[in-house]
């Protein structure tokens, strides 16, 4: 601690020898500095104040249907955003700035000092803003707020306006694309559905489930053709005995008489049956769908079965004539006759539906086999259809939020700016602060002062004491000779002492009194 006390003191001392420098440029520095602060030009600042009213009864009326904008959010960037290039060119034109421009450069100069002092400053409050500038003349500084204002309102609402109409057209251009995908995407269900058609029943079931159906119906017809075989052979037998026991025949004109009286009535009921089914088949599907052309098909084979067992009738009446032993055994054959042709009428019938049904049952499983793959491709198509249909309807419900948007952002009830304080000037220079400068200009002289004197001191190094002198050639000091002053040489430091004294008084007198005099210039002025 010592030696740092030691090493200050020495560095006192010698920018002590060197005061006179010192004193003179912070003379020179404080007489330029008050110079340059009397000559500042005053400079008038403008101001308006205005209000965004965010508060509108369209809001909650609106809750839903549009989209309701973040106006805070929009003035604040607006406020950040609005001292651009195009904004300070048009600012510039409005405030007839531009007229005592006759060089790109100077035009230039000033939107680079326009950006730098115009200022757009919240007040603290919620969307109160104050638009300020400052310039030399009040007003020019009046216009440039003015225009400012306009700017500021007309930025707002053709930003919203803007940005409104520009997601309408991007979403009427992406309803476009969609409106096509759509279509497309349709076209494709509908060609699949029709190269498909077997794959889903009428009731909606799978082709497990249809192919199920149809075995079970299969095996249903199979176990009626048994019974139906059955009860054939049973009413042959009965006819073969009856048969036997006959032993005169009746003539052949009545034989052929009845031959021509047989009928089918088991084969007419079958066909009648199908033909209404497929009258209710026709009103729901196309003469093209499987369960149609089965339908007729099936129909055609009884026709021609009817045909065939209608001639076989006929033939075996004609060949083989029943007895007449009396009316009553008459009677037996034919009702056994009858017995005999229904019984085989119905085994034709049910040969014909279970042929039909095990082509159906081949032809579903076959069809089964393929149907996980088409199933897929099913999936797959309705996927993407529903995924279009969804974003169409989304684009179409967004596109009509963006219609409404727009119309209440643009309303003048959506954000209200008010004009809270109009452009005015302020009768009073707001800046330069000479009276904050002048002390800065006074503490400006005394640093350079110190600092010429330290600097000084440095290059014409001088050592006050044998331990600095030790300490700097690092050899022993054998001894000192120690100064001894006259009364002369003491007179003489104490006369430039009192000058030293007087120079900075006058230095320090110099500065209040110009802080003296511009104050009594503001009161006067005030």
């Amino acid at each position: 601690m010592e030696e740092l006390l030691g090493q200050i003191v020495s560095v006192a001392k010698g920018m002590w020898r060197h005061r006179w420098p010192a004193l003179a440029v912070s003379w020179f520095i404080a007489i330029v500095g008050i110079v340059v602060v009397l000559a500042v030009p005053d400079k008038y600042e403008a101001s308006a104040r205005i209000f965004v009213d965010t508060q509108s009864i369209l809001k909650p009326l609106m809750s839903g249907l549009a989209v309701q904008p973040n106006v805070e959010q929009q003035v604040v960037m607006l406020s950040r955003t609005l001292i651009s290039r195009p904004n300070i060119e048009k600012l510039i034109r409005m405030a007839d700035l531009d007229l005592a421009n006759n060089s790109k450069a100077a035009q230039e100069n000033l939107i680079e000092k326009l950006t730098k002092e115009l200022q757009i400053r919240n007040t603290g409050r919620d969307n109160l803003y104050t638009l300020a500038y400052q310039d030399a003349n009040p007003d020019r500084a009046k216009r440039v707020v003015q225009s400012l204002v306009s700017i500021f309102v007309e930025s707002s609402l053709g930003a919203t306006r803007k940005d409104s109409d520009s997601a309408k057209k991007f979403i009427d251009e992406q309803i476009k694309s969609y409106v096509v995908k759509l279509e497309e995407a349709e076209s494709r269900l509908k060609e699949f559905r029709l190269r498909n058609m077997e794959l889903q029943g009428a009731d909606g079931q799978d082709m497990a489930g249809k192919a199920a159906a149809i075995a079970a119906q299969l095996n249903q017809a199979k176990l009626e053709l048994r019974e139906a075989e059955k009860a054939r052979d049973s009413a042959k037998r009965q006819l073969e005995a009856e048969k036997s026991q006959t032993t005169n025949v009746t003539t052949r004109s009545i034989l052929q008489e009845s031959a021509i009286n047989v009928s089918t009535p088991e084969l007419d009921a079958r066909i009648a049956s199908l033909k209404q089914n497929l009258d209710g088949l026709l009103q729901r599907y196309t003469e093209r769908h499987p369960d149609v052309v089965n339908v007729r098909r099936l129909i055609k084979d009884l026709e021609d079965q009817k045909k065939k067992e209608m001639a076989e009738l006929r033939k075996t009446a004609i060949a083989n004539p029943v007895a007449t032993a009396g009316p009553s055994q008459s009677l037996v054959s034919q009702e056994l006759g009858r017995m005999l042709a229904a019984s085989e009428v119905q085994v034709a019938a049910l040969g014909a539906r279970v042929s039909e049904y095990q082509t159906r049952l081949i032809r579903a499983q076959e069809l089964l086999k393929t149907a996980p793959q088409i199933e897929a491709e099913f999936a797959q198509l309705n996927r993407d259809y529903g995924i279009h249909k969804k974003n169409y309807e989304d684009l179409v419900a967004r596109r009509e939020s963006a219609s409404l948007s727009g119309e209440l952002e643009g309303s003048s009830g959506s954000v209200d700016f008010r004009l809270i304080d109009p452009p005015r000037a302020s009768q009073k220079p707001v800046a330069p602060n000479r009276l904050l400068l002048l002390p800065l200009a006074l503490i400006a002289s005394l640093g350079a002062g110190l600092g010429i004197a330290f600097v000084l001191s440095q290059l014409r190094a001088v050592f006050f004491d044998a331990r600095a002198v030790r300490n700097t050639i690092g050899l022993p000091i054998l001894g000192v000779v120690s100064l001894v002053r006259s009364e002369a040489t003491r007179a003489r430091e104490s006369r430039n002492l009192k000058k030293f004294g007087l120079a900075s008084s006058g230095l320090l007198g110099m500065f209040i009194a110009a802080v003296v005099v511009l104050t009594v210039l503001a009161n006067r002025a005030g």
